[in-house]
């Protein structure tokens, strides 16, 4: 949790979205906590994690 009113608007004003946690992949925006969940629940996340380079564990609980 960010304590920091301050640091709150100046992650706001920075990436210019309105919402925080923010996620950041190898310094590139990629949206809201709601745009993430959106993202992960659609499958669209994981694809965006891999085209950046980032490890994904595959899903094992299917």
């Amino acid at each position: 949790m960010l304590d920091s009113a301050d640091l709150r608007d100046g992650i706001k004003a920075y990436s210019n979205w309105p919402t925080i946690p923010q996620l950041y992949v190898k310094g590139e925006f990629v949206g809201g906590c709601d745009i993430v969940r959106e993202m992960f629940q659609a499958g669209e996340l994981q694809q965006t994690l891999k085209d950046k380079g980032v490890a994904v564990k595959a899903d094992t609980s299917a």
